[in-house]
């Protein structure tokens, strides 16, 4: 294992609100990330399906002002490229879920949450799909209730997540489709229940 991913998954990140997150949290955005330099590192990784003998290819760049997700996926194989966080600590009981601000290429994503939760002392990641529209910015609101607990891509009947807990984000393309993908990642944050007229609400 590379010494710079090793020292990646050791680290445990705290992530605080903001003063005005801090003054009310339930009418305001929690800023997760917005990748600027005043952002936290989140500690972005890499997971692709070559872990389980796949043949997709993907990276990630957020050099700029937006974090760059692209390479192309094989079905002959498992499918999937993925982005995750170093471990985090978050306390986002106060928000109702996900906003992410998104130019995509009109192929379906996931966006992945891991939480406390265990199924046979094992760590239950938790999944939501979302579309994109291709060469246009887009706001994906995902509901913490949209959620889906899985165990290695395997569908589970709980525990359902718990927004007090979270312990690491990720994204991922696992939409069962070969070729190339990209996808433009320009904030991450939480919300509250008030919707925006072009928020695309995403699907379980």
């Amino acid at each position: 294992m590379p010494a710079l991913l090793f020292y990646g998954l050791l680290l445990m990140i705290t992530l605080a609100p903001t003063d005005a997150a801090a003054e009310s949290p339930a009418a305001a955005e929690f800023l997760l990330t917005d990748f600027t330099p005043a952002s936290p590192d989140l500690g972005w990784y890499v997971v692709n399906d070559n872990v389980m003998g796949g043949r997709s290819e993907g990276d990630f760049d957020h050099s700029g002002k937006q974090l760059l997700f692209a390479g192309r996926t094989n079905t002959n194989g498992g499918g999937f490229s993925s982005i995750r966080t170093s471990p985090m600590r978050v306390d986002l009981s106060a928000h109702d879920g996900v906003r992410l601000r998104v130019k995509g290429d009109g192929r379906r994503y996931t966006w992945r949450l891991t939480s406390n939760a265990r199924w046979r002392g094992r760590q239950v990641s938790f999944w939501a799909d979302f579309d994109t529209r291709a060469g246009e910015w887009t706001t994906v609101d995902i509901p913490f209730a949209n959620f889906i607990p899985k165990f290695r891509g395997f569908r589970l009947d709980g525990p359902g997540i718990d927004p007090g807990s979270i312990t690491g984000m990720g994204l991922m393309i696992y939409d069962q489709q070969d070729g190339p993908f990209e996808l433009q990642l320009a904030s991450v944050h939480a919300y509250t229940a008030e919707q925006t007229p072009d928020t695309i609400q995403a699907r379980n």
